[in-house]
């Protein structure tokens, strides 16, 4: 639902260059006009209001400065949230190239053993980083914790295992807030990504015939390439590249990622059989 998962100062902003978006969130697609310096206006606030929230639950100052990852989810195998963590000294290579902040939250089922596993990998892994890159993992996840996440960071990781991602939705909520998808090319990313113009996909498509090795090995490549020499110049040296991003996300994806075009196709296609 567009108006729930948007930011209280995305919705000011929509409402102040396209009217009427909250019931029909199709007309997203008119956001081009926008000033940039307003989207980003919009976004700073949402992500001052995160790190605010972070320091408030675990103590831990973060930088509304520094590129910020957010990956929040049911935390179950085949989401794969320690993916990042692979390769420990690549991860330093690209810390090194422009600074990272990572911010994790998801629940594990109460019987999932291998879900509680990967949360316990996660606090092992920021030990393991301490001084050298910021790692925050938010407890207790819920529906407000998810809307403060998916408008507060500036790029949403997602890296599940192909092809079991069904859809998400996360991503989806992320793009009417500006923010970047960083992707499997699973689920619905398969049809919301437009390298470079949306976000950035990871690996290859889910249909290319690879052996499981291969896959992983594209998928660490693009991962780790793609924040050290895509990503990370574009947030800190192409700020005006980043925002026509930021723009495409919320014209290209949000507007048609949304309930309301969902439900009025079943309504019009589906349900007249």
């Amino acid at each position: 639902h567009s108006y729930t998962w948007t930011s209280p100062w995305f919705r000011e902003l929509f409402d102040k260059y396209i009217p009427g978006w909250a019931n029909e969130p199709e007309l997203l697609v008119r956001v081009g006009p926008i000033p940039d310096d307003e989207i980003w206006d919009a976004h700073m606030k949402a992500k001052g209001d995160l790190i605010n929230f972070v320091r408030e639950r675990t103590g831990i100052e973060m930088n509304s400065e520094v590129l910020t990852i957010g990956f929040a989810r049911r935390a179950t195998a085949y989401k794969r949230a320690t993916l990042i963590f692979s390769d420990i000294d690549r991860l330093r290579e690209v810390n090194r190239a422009g600074a990272l902040q990572l911010i994790f939250a998801g629940k594990a089922h109460p019987r999932d053993i291998p879900g509680k596993k990967i949360i316990k990998e996660i606090y092992g892994y920021m030990r393991l980083l301490r001084g050298e890159l910021k790692i925050v993992y938010l407890e207790n996840y819920d529906m407000e914790m998810a809307a403060k996440l998916t408008s507060g960071v500036d790029v949403w990781l997602n890296t599940p295992l192909p092809p079991l991602e069904a859809s998400g939705t996360s991503g989806m909520k992320a793009a009417h807030n500006g923010v970047l998808n960083f992707s499997v090319l699973d689920g619905w990313w398969v049809e919301g990504c437009v390298e470079g113009i949306t976000g950035w996909a990871i690996g290859p498509p889910p249909d290319e015939p690879l052996s499981e090795e291969e896959r992983r090995r594209r998928e660490l490549k693009d991962l780790y390439n793609k924040l050290e020499y895509l990503i990370i110049p574009t947030f800190y040296d192409r700020r005006d590249t980043w925002i026509s991003m930021m723009n495409n996300s919320i014209g290209k994806v949000a507007y048609y990622f949304n309930s309301h075009r969902m439900m009025r196709r079943y309504a019009t296609e589906a349900y007249l059989l």
